[in-house]
């Protein structure tokens, strides 16, 4: 079965919401990336070679590293298992993961072997050089043996492992085999990016993540269409025993495959700037999906917006969950009314997500019980304040102590479900408390909107949204609108009859 059709948001940002209970082991080549900018106004009088100006430098993780960066840049745990050199590229990479907070123990420093380092160099944004200083060689036994020690040790913390193949020796000579063969007999999911022709020595694992490209080589034709990418895939999945294979398609987004189905991601149109490391932001989120719940397809919908959001940033880039969240709403158009009931927290990160576009964010609150023209107006005139307008609504417990034992009459599902249809309402989200005080200083929103029945030295929160330099804004009422009003002449319609 080939599927198309998009999955609903609700699931995809249920599994971003968990992302910060997930551990990863991460294991491969880890790799210093260096990247030298500065202008080009002269030839050389050595040779004819234009000479490059120095303007500044810095540095970055690229390989393994780069996924474990990514893994924390989304809220995540990372474990990196490494074996590195005992130089100057060495204690760079193992400085830069410590401010991150990865847990280093897990490296092991070897005089005799190089970490691998590559230095990029441009002029206005262009790419005029890369220098590359690496050494291509497998573990020697007593190397072997510490990483494969590192990797039992830290797998007992892990909710799922990421190996990533960079060719540089790390997993060569049968290192991958062993230590999917230890994930299989623990029970932990292991995700490969893959490197070379003989996908063979990555037997057994749960998934693996080549571009189409790489697709191509391993079963030694070229593939573009979607037929194509499942034949390929599936030639994979009866020879090597993957459970699936998420196969990128760069511009056609993402395909997952497994034996009974296959799904199809269409990526988001964006300006290209660089796909440096794009390949380890797509495997560090799927990973992170796997293990908070979602499913395969799920976790590349996750992905594929992932992607998406780093290939438009220079150089080795990674993301936040701020705009993930935001390029998954993106991803979906118009949201779907049930789709815009959400949690408190998805709501921050929602909210994070506007803010970072550049859009206002108004809230305003009420129980909502009746919907009344009193409330499309004022939620109307809520939304012409802002870009964006979140609607908190009191839960039925909240309201049975405000209002009284027999109230609310509609529950807090079918009250949220009507006010998320409205047009002028982009988010609700439902709140325990009497006041909602606490959701607001979660949200922070730039605009807060009540009733002109109020004022604003008793609005609820007025004084934390002005003190982070939004406004309160006070709209007029309907006259003669109101819940209870309603609610005491059907209760005399009722009486008389």
């Amino acid at each position: 079965m080939i599927k198309h059709d998009p999955l609903s948001p609700e699931p995809l940002h249920r599994a971003i919401a968990h992302f910060g209970q997930a551990t990863v082991l991460v294991v491969g080549d880890l790799i210093l990336d260096r990247f030298v900018n500065g202008i080009i106004e002269r030839i050389s009088p050595e040779a004819p070679i234009p000479v490059l100006h120095g303007r500044g430098e810095s540095l970055a993780m690229g390989g393994a590293g780069n996924v474990v960066a990514n893994i924390i840049s989304l809220g995540a745990a990372a474990i990196p298992v490494s074996v590195i050199g005992s130089d100057t590229a060495g204690d760079s990479l193992v400085r830069m993961l410590g401010e991150l907070g990865a847990d280093t123990t897990g490296l092991a420093r070897e005089r005799g072997r190089m970490t691998s380092s590559k230095s990029r160099f441009s002029a206005l944004n262009q790419q005029v050089l890369r220098f590359d200083e690496e050494e291509i060689r497998p573990l020697g036994a007593a190397e072997r043996a510490a990483l494969v020690q590192h990797f039992r040790t830290a797998l007992a913390r892990a909710d799922i492992v990421i190996l990533s193949d960079y060719g540089k020796g790390i997993l060569l000579e049968g290192v991958a085999g062993e230590l999917i063969a230890i994930c299989r007999e623990a029970g932990k999911p292991v995700l490969v990016d893959p490197k070379g022709r003989d996908y063979a020595r990555y037997a057994g694992a749960t998934a693996i993540t080549p571009n189409r490209k790489e697709l191509g080589e391993a079963v030694e034709r070229p593939v573009f269409s979607d037929d194509e990418i499942v034949a390929a895939a599936r030639e994979l999945l009866d020879a090597h025993g993957f459970d699936f294979v998420v196969a990128t398609r760069s511009e056609k987004g993402m395909s997952v495959v497994s034996p009974a189905e296959a799904r199809h991601i269409a990526t988001q149109a964006r300006e290209v700037f660089d796909v440096s490391g794009a390949g380890d932001t797509v495997i560090a989120t799927f990973a992170l999906a796997l293990a908070a719940g979602a499913d395969p397809a799920a976790a590349a919908s996750i992905a594929n917006a992932a992607g998406g959001v780093v290939v438009g940033k220079r150089g080795t880039a990674r993301l936040t969950v701020e705009e993930l969240t935001g390029a998954l709403f993106r991803s979906h158009g118009p949201t779907a009314h049930k789709d815009a009931i959400l949690d408190a927290a998805s709501a921050a990160r929602m909210v994070a997500a506007w803010k970072e576009e550049g859009l206002s964010v108004g809230f305003t609150n009420g129980c909502f019980d009746i919907l009344h023209a009193g409330h499309v107006s004022l939620l109307h005139a809520a939304r012409s304040q802002c870009d964006r307008l979140v609607l908190g609504l009191n839960s039925d417990a909240s309201v049975r102590r405000l209002k009284g034992p027999e109230r609310p009459v509609n529950d807090q599902h079918d009250r949220a479900c009507v006010l998320a249809a409205l047009a002028s309402v982009d988010a609700v989200v439902v709140f325990d408390e009497d006041t909602p005080l606490a959701l607001i200083e979660a949200l922070l929103p730039d605009i807060l909107v009540k009733g002109a029945d109020y004022t604003v030295d008793t609005v609820v929160g007025a004084d934390v949204v002005q003190k982070a330099g939004g406004r309160v804004v006070l709209v007029d009422l309907v006259a003669g609108k109101s819940t209870t009003g309603t609610i005491g002449r059907l209760r005399s319609a009722g009486n008389k009859n």
